[in-house]
């Protein structure tokens, strides 16, 4: 019957039924089957997974640790919950004499109804591997959970030390882990693993942040609902308004690109910033500007170059004076005013470049060395 309940039938409660029907730790990863895993836990709960743990006791022997987890069969065979109430002790095959190799410890199912084998129970066994010169790890046997991975070194034995236990790289640890249907997940060396729907959540605690599976990938929650995306985690935004920390500058997605978000100060004021160009030098520079973006500037600069003195029409040889600070140049290029109190003119103040420069003056005047010219100006970023 395609259709399963679970001790509902008032006979014919089969294990398989049993199997499919569980609603407890199990992860889901599609509509009938689940993740195979480790249950999270531990007694002080500083880590996340004690479960199933390992660790040499001697040179060739080790412990796993008491624990429970699920292995997941066949899609319609049901997921297998799996404890291990006392600890015990694996012993491992001598090293070969010139290569090293690699050995899984596995939690292993046997059904008979499922693999014919001839077997219903449940081990933890060593799962040998070929020495050679680069190892790979063996294929764990089907309806099995992989603990941990150890790399036997040549030559290894109980006279010549051994495995090496606390030797980098010797014991790794390759168990994922499971919760309840809806939980949060803790990730541990499952990161990578697609959701199973959309609106599943995990724990990722190598990125340090709660993620939300979208229907294509993991996503840092706080991006999902307006936080400061974390610096370095997005490159495109998701919706225009939404905010990132881009190496200390706090940015605005436009809907097209990230532009930095104008300090919020009903009005923000600057004194520093402004640079002298050749021929000048900077003698005070101010400025205001709204959050709406309306700016206000003044600067002073001195001459520090040779006289310049204006033809009959006024039109002098374009004179650069400064720029202004980075994030404070006009939306569009446009002309000012500029005086020395004496004589006045006009100064452009470019777009693109922040650049001021004086192009006019009054005819036949003369702006001297060491004489001040002003140049003052209101605009829309």
């Amino acid at each position: 019957m395609p259709v399963r309940s679970g001790w509902l039938l008032p006979t014919g409660q089969t294990r398989q039924n049993t199997r499919i029907t569980s609603l407890g730790a199990m992860t889901p990863a599609n509509p009938l089957a689940s993740r195979s895993g480790v249950l999270p836990g531990t007694y002080d709960g500083k880590f996340r997974v004690g479960g199933l743990w390992l660790s040499g006791n001697g040179p060739m022997t080790a412990t796993v640790y008491h624990g429970r987890a699920v292995i997941q069969g066949a899609t319609t065979d049901g997921a297998y919950p799996v404890a291990l109430d006392e600890d015990i002790t694996l012993t491992f095959g001598d090293g070969d004499p010139l290569n090293p190799r690699i050995d899984l410890v596995v939690l292993r199912v046997q059904d008979h109804d499922a693999d014919a084998g001839g077997k219903y129970e449940a081990t933890v066994e060593i799962v040998r591997g070929e020495a050679a010169a680069t190892p790979v790890a063996p294929t764990p046997p089907p309806l099995s959970l992989t603990l941990f991975s150890i790399r036997v070194k040549p030559g290894a034995s109980a006279g010549t030390g051994g495995v090496g236990w606390a030797d980098s790289g010797v014991v790794t640890d390759l168990r994922t882990t499971v919760v309840s249907a809806g939980g949060i997940l803790p990730v541990y060396n499952n990161a990578g693993t697609t959701g199973a729907y959309p609106g599943q959540y995990q724990d990722n605690d190598n990125s340090h942040y709660l993620q939300r599976w979208d229907g294509n990938a993991w996503v840092a929650y706080p991006k999902e609902i307006g936080g400061i995306a974390v610096n370095g985690t997005l490159s495109t935004g998701s919706y225009p308004g939404q905010f990132r920390e881009n190496n200390g500058v706090l940015q605005r997605w436009s809907g097209t690109a990230w532009v930095n978000y104008h300090a919020p100060y009903d009005i923000e004021p600057v004194f520093t910033g402004a640079t002298a160009l050749t021929g000048w030098s900077l003698g005070s520079f101010s400025g205001r500007r709204t959050r709406a973006g309306v700016v206000m500037v003044r600067v002073s600069l001195t001459r520090t170059g040779a006289n310049i003195t204006a033809p009959a029409n006024g039109s002098i040889a374009e004179q650069p004076l400064c720029t202004l600070p980075t994030g404070w140049s006009p939306a569009m290029t446009f002309d000012t005013t500029a005086t020395d109190t004496q004589g006045c003119g006009v100064g452009t103040i470019y777009a693109t470049t922040a650049q001021v420069t004086l192009r006019s003056w009054t005819p036949t005047a003369v702006i001297p060395t060491g004489r001040t010219v002003y140049v003052s100006a209101t605009y829309v970023l």
